[in-house]
C-alpha cells in the first residue's frame, strides 16, 4: 500500500498516531522496524532521520529532494 493511502486512511479515520504505527508494524520482527519504532517511542527525531537519510542512500535517493517531494503531498 502507498504510504500516501495509509495516511490518508489514518487522517480520515480521526485514528491515534499509535495504533496507525502498531499496524503499519503489525507482528513486524523486523529488527530495523523494531529499532525505529523505539526511536519513535523516545521522541528521538534526529535518529529518525538518521535513519531516513541511510535508507535513502543506500538506495541512491537524495533525502533532501524526497523528503520535499513528501511534504509537498500535504500543500493544498
Amino acid at each position: 500500500m502507498n504510504p500516501i493511502n495509509i495516511l490518508q486512511n489514518f487522517i480520515a479515520g480521526g485514528g491515534k498516531p499509535e495504533n496507525l504505527i502498531m499496524n503499519i508494524m503489525g507482528t513486524n520482527k523486523n529488527p530495523m522496524f523494531n529499532n525505529l519504532f523505539e526511536m519513535a517511542k523516545k521522541g528521538d527525531s534526529k535518529g529518525i532521520e538518521n535513519f531516513a537519510r541511510n535508507i535513502c542512500k543506500e538506495r541512491g535517493m537524495d533525502f533532501d529532494k524526497e523528503f520535499s517531494n513528501f511534504m509537498n503531498n500535504f500543500k493544498r
